[in-house]
This record gives C-alpha cells, structure tokens and sequence, in this order.
C-alpha cells in the first residue's frame, strides 16, 4: 500500500484524537459517525453491551462522565499499509461513576495502545489493550497485587 494512504489514515486518527480530547460528547458522536466504518468490529470488550459504532460512543460517554477533564495525550504513532497503531497516556479525574465506583476526586494516569485497521478511509477495525487495573488501583478499588480493597 503506499506511503500516501497510510499518512491519510494516521491523519483521520489524529482528528479523530482531537475530537476525543475536546471533551465534547457531540463532538466525539460525530467523529465516530465520520471517521469509523458502519459495521466496525471492535476487538476490545466494552463494558456497554453494545457493538459497532455505538459500543465506541457508549465507551466515551462513560468515561467523560467518570472522568471530565479526560486527556489522550498521543506517545506514538506508526502508520503502515492499513494500520495506525498509537500509544497514548491517559489522564484525567475521578469525577463521576466509573465501572461501579463512585467518585473519588482522584486523579489517574495509565497507558494504552490501539490498533485501528482502515478500509476505505474509515476505521474499519479495532483492538486495544488498556490499563484498567491500574485506574481501579488508582481509584482506590483495588489494591496491592491483584487483591481488592
């Protein structure tokens, strides 16, 4: 694939960043109606019951009402052939529900990685691995090694 088309998906991801870091839940719909495919496949579970699309806007309504002041900030990206992999640092304050537990006013830090596969310009595919552990820790829901609080 050339070089050309994987600089364009690299692009929609970053706008898509961009969207996710406005904080804006229309505008974070919107981008997901603009940038992913209908049927995308999300290869991550989601703690929403849904799918597709909706699986992406249930995930980050979630977390904008846990966490307001959300911030991806992007590490890396590499981009080739049909793929945009990112590592990103993910920031924010513990101000709403979050996987049960209630507000706590504390402030998280944790890592992820995403794998999104283009088709046509739209993400078509998605995987990521997140650090939830580490912002139930953060959070005061867990403790030590794997043992709860």
């Amino acid at each position: 694939m050339p070089a050309d088309l994987a600089a364009r998906n690299k692009d929609t991801f970053s706008r898509l960043h961009a969207a996710m870091n406005s904080r804006d839940k229309e505008a974070v719909d919107h981008a997901v109606d603009e940038f992913f495919a209908p049927d995308v496949r999300i290869g991550t579970p989601a703690p929403t019951g849904t799918a597709g699309k909706q699986a992406m806007k249930d995930v980050w309504g979630l977390l904008l009402r846990a966490f307001p002041d959300l911030h991806v900030a992007v590490q890396d990206v590499i981009a080739e052939g049909d793929k945009v992999v990112c590592r990103n640092t993910v920031t924010g304050t513990h101000q709403g529900p979050y996987l049960g537990v209630a507000a706590t006013g504390k402030s998280v830090s944790y890592e992820e990685v995403v794998i999104a596969r283009f088709v046509d310009g739209r993400v078509a595919e998605t995987w990521a691995v997140v650090d939830v552990l580490s912002v139930m820790r953060q959070i005061g829901a867990m403790s030590g090694r794997g043992g709860t609080a």
